[in-house]
């Protein structure tokens, strides 16, 4: 019978470590492979990567769906209820899923929110901790710091193949330092005047601060909150001033108030296209290139880049895009 621990998230890893031997020397070894259950994409893609085959991962929210508004289902509680390890984002991005989450703990599952030890580290976190931006992963740098967090966490429950869970991490995170490195030369390519991303809903800021791109989103950090109409004309009026060739929607997103903002500048003389489809909270259909992490940042590079003047590949950073 797998064993489960009640642990909280945001103990020091020392302390985790010593609680989890505890009770493997209570409650016997492990049965293969773990049950690992995950909220977001993103998270279970690298889960997977940095896992291997020790353990079995199924996530929750899926491509195309928005995380921050998600209710979980029956089968989603049963799926928890299964799990050795539930490994969720955390800094509010799961919303409306906190509570069940928590109440995972009460049934002694470890639960996990691998973005919120950033908190407490050198990394500064948007908006602190009061208003938390959730959407780390535009960061390929910051990435590489919950990546690691993920492993912390896997050798932590898991302590006997420690050592596949570093070597995993270590080859992996050689493709982040080769990514981020393709990344800056490709924003770096976009004319000065037209590093501008609009966007839907404000989750590219780290994206934006990382690589020197100016973000603008519609909406606020959650998709919940709703975009004021004295924020819509202004950024209308920016788009027209500043000359802006393209405006980005999102696979997870409406895109209505994007076409309006589009409107809106037609209105004014100003004709202003839809540069593309970014994922932002959502990675592309699992199974693909776009559904792994590396696959929708080069995704998202590429979509911006191209749009706004910028030189990349066709075929995308590592010429496995089909082309625009």
């Amino acid at each position: 019978m797998k064993r489960r621990h009640l642990i909280f998230s945001l103990l020091p890893s020392a302390l985790f470590i010593s609680c989890v031997q505890k009770k493997d020397s209570e409650k016997g070894e492990l049965t293969y492979p773990l049950e690992i259950t995950t909220t977001v994409g993103m998270i279970a893609d690298v889960t997977r990567e940095i896992s291997g085959d020790h353990a079995h991962v199924v996530n929750i929210i899926g491509e195309g769906i928005d995380p921050h508004s998600y209710t979980a289902t029956k089968g989603d509680i049963d799926r928890l209820n299964a799990s050795d390890l539930v490994l969720y984002n955390g800094l509010h991005l799961e919303g409306k899923m906190g509570q069940v989450l928590e109440s995972q703990k009460k049934e002694g599952i470890v639960v996990h929110a691998v973005s919120e030890h950033l908190l407490g580290s050198d990394y500064e976190i948007i908006g602190g901790s009061e208003a938390s931006d959730p959407h780390v992963w535009m960061d390929v740098k910051a990435w590489t710091l919950v990546v690691k967090e993920i492993t912390a966490q896997l050798v932590a429950f898991d302590p006997k193949n420690a050592a596949d869970y570093h070597a995993n991490f270590k080859s992996y995170q050689a493709k982040l330092v080769d990514l981020d490195s393709q990344t800056r030369r490709c924003f770096g390519s976009i004319p000065e005047k037209n590093r501008v991303l609009v966007t839907a809903h404000d989750a590219f800021s780290y994206l934006g601060r990382a690589y020197g791109i100016d973000v603008r989103g519609i909406q606020g950090i959650s998709t919940e909150s709703e975009a004021g109409l004295k924020g819509v004309n202004d950024l209308i009026n920016y788009l027209v001033s500043e000359n802006i060739p393209a405006v980005f929607v999102e696979s997870s997103v409406s895109d209505k108030s994007v076409k309006a903002i589009i409107e809106g500048a037609r209105a004014q003389g100003k004709n202003v296209r839809i540069g593309g489809e970014l994922f932002s909270d959502a990675m592309g259909q699992a199974g693909t290139y776009r559904g792994t992490y590396i696959g929708m940042i080069d995704h998202n590079v590429t979509t911006i880049t191209s749009a706004l003047g910028g030189y990349i590949p066709a075929q995308g950073i590592y010429g496995k895009l089909s082309k625009h």
